[in-house]
């Protein structure tokens, strides 16, 4: 059970590792999109964990530690163990321990399973877990986060030729950020703006296609 202190989001006695970090952030994102296994069992949270697509790093975990970073977790009361089924289930408390809205927690549990990335690509990649209403209010959040102590998030240098700069979850501390740095200060200028120009495009063509959608749904048209 949370204590006072972490239910008002007091500091975590130290910083997550990666494994760490990587099966809280799955924990979060499952819950959002596969409501009904949900708490997941091991085997699926290693499976979420060792995910090839929409992981950066893709990491290879075995149930043996991942069940010893979740006794981690539980001595830190970000994860729990769910009693009362045949298999043993697991869920996430990160929001509550961090003291952060839900909106925050999803906005970190992207930069946790995918690496920096700018605000208008945590938008569209934050989808199904939270909806925002527009790129401003990401970067309300984020800031937020980094005006946190301690900070949860940190903003990268800008690339060069990029027009945005890209966001880094400071949950495992700053290991990590360097290397997220190094590659972001050395992207290729025609690369770096490629992908953001693809990140807002996205983005707005999802938007418009919901307006599409809601406008066809008053005319009674079929799409």
């Amino acid at each position: 059970m949370a204590s006072a202190s972490e239910r008002q989001g007091a500091p975590m006695r130290r910083n997550l590792t990666p494994m760490e970090a990587r099966i809280v952030a799955v924990l979060v994102e499952k819950e959002a999109t596969v409501r009904d296994s949900y708490p997941l069992s091991l085997n699926a949270l290693c499976a979420g964990c060792n995910q090839k697509t929409a992981r950066e790093p893709v990491m290879t975990l075995g149930e043996a530690e991942v069940l010893t970073a979740i006794e981690e977790l539980k001595s830190l009361s970000l994860v729990n163990e769910v009693s009362g089924t045949r298999v043993v289930r697991y869920e996430h408390n990160l929001a509550r321990v961090l003291g952060v809205p839900g909106a925050a927690a999803a906005l970190l549990t992207m930069l946790v399973l995918r690496g920096p990335q700018t605000a208008a690509e945590l938008r569209l990649h934050c989808e199904r877990l939270h909806r925002f209403a527009d790129v401003s209010s990401v970067e309300g959040f984020l800031d937020e986060l980094a005006e946190k102590q301690p900070p949860r998030v940190r903003k990268l240098p800008r690339a060069p030729g990029a027009r945005e700069s890209r966001w880094a979850h400071l949950l495992c501390g700053d290991a990590g950020l360097e290397a997220a740095s190094t590659e972001s200060a050395s992207a290729g200028a025609v690369d770096a703006g490629l992908a953001e120009e693809v990140a807002v495009l996205r983005a707005e063509v999802h938007e418009l296609r919901g307006q599409l959608g809601r406008l066809a749904a008053a005319l009674g048209v079929e799409l």
